[in-house]
């Protein structure tokens, strides 16, 4: 099986996963042959190829034409466009899983319908490109499952449309719910409601590295240029059909609790906590600048209503030793 893994030691944005997507082997070409099949206006994307600390990595960026002005669509526009579009039908249902997942959460956060809702960041022309070219990057590599680590998501506050915020934004704290997500007090925003909402609808668990088989690797860059390297990591592989589940020493487990909601369209599918232990050295710009070193465990209770409730102990240990040092600026 063919899986993909996003390695997001310094956040996660929409156009850094499509930057990495590209590096890693998605043929620009093909790509926009397929967002072609969406009425979007003139528009170009362009690629890079730019060093980050002596770092390779491939920058993206959607170039809008002068007809688009600042136009923020809302998800029935959205809807539309998508639903009319010549895409394949497990493209349109993904993408619009990413948008739903934005949706639902901005709703939440202003208090509003889903009818209600613009997308000051999502309804943007580049926003969509990112969505969307995710999910058609993913099915032309012939990716079967996704998988991502924990997020690291910031700290601070950041301008935006509606004055000055807290960061993590409240539309990503919103849309993570579930997730792994750790901070090092670093106050930048370091994860964006676009990069968020893909993985959190498309990925099958957020993980340390899976036993796999690597065959590619791409990074994805984002625009800063500062003291560490701007990148995004994706891992692509065959999963290892021989890995069993290792255990751990007696003593360094931790409990999941799982249950599992059904009763809307949730926009994911298996989330699951990992005790991890992180020591990271981060310098980090979205503008994120970080330098931390922490050592955390998550223990992670995922409350999905249901009829059931599974508890279900397990030994585990992670450890992770990473020094990183990264910033980025979506």
């Amino acid at each position: 099986m063919q899986i993909i893994y996003f390695d997001c030691f310094a956040g996660v944005a929409g156009d850094m996963i499509l930057g990495a997507l590209i590096d890693a082997g998605l043929k620009l070409s093909d790509l926009k042959a397929e967002l072609a099949k969406l009425d979007l206006g003139d528009y170009q994307i362009t690629t890079e190829d730019v060093l980050k600390n002596g770092i390779g990595g491939t920058k993206a960026q959607v170039v809008a034409g002068e007809s688009h002005g600042h136009h923020h669509r809302g998800l029935s526009e959205i809807k539309q466009m998508v639903e009319d579009s010549d895409l394949a039908k497990g493209i349109k249902e993904k993408s619009l899983k990413v948008f739903d997942c934005v949706a639902q959460a901005e709703a939440h956060i202003h208090r509003k319908s889903l009818e209600e809702i613009h997308f000051h960041e999502v309804g943007a022309l580049d926003s969509i490109i990112d969505v969307v070219g995710s999910v058609i990057g993913l099915d032309l590599m012939g990716i079967e499952a996704v998988y991502a680590s924990a997020l690291n998501v910031g700290g601070g506050t950041v301008d935006c449309a509606h004055g000055t915020i807290p960061v993590p934004a409240p539309a990503v704290t919103e849309i993570l719910k579930g997730v792994p997500v750790y901070s090092t007090g670093i106050e930048k925003e370091l994860v964006t409601p676009t990069g968020a909402a893909i993985l959190r609808a498309l990925a099958r668990e957020f993980t340390p590295v899976p036993d796999m088989v690597i065959e590619q690797v791409g990074y994805g860059a984002g625009t800063a240029d500062i003291a560490v390297p701007n990148l995004l990591r994706v891992i692509i592989g065959q999963a290892d059909p021989n890995a069993t589940q290792k255990s751990a020493p007696m003593g360094h487990g931790h409990n999941h609790h799982h249950a599992h909601e059904h009763s809307h369209d949730h926009c994911h599918e298996h989330t699951h906590g990992h005790a991890h232990e992180h020591s990271h050295d981060h310098d980090h710009a979205h503008n994120h600048d970080h330098d931390h070193e922490h050592n955390h465990e998550h223990e992670h209770t995922h409350e999905h209503e249901h009829t059931h409730e599974h508890k279900h102990p397990h030994t585990h240990e992670h450890t992770h030793e990473h020094e990183h040092e990264h910033q980025h600026e979506d």
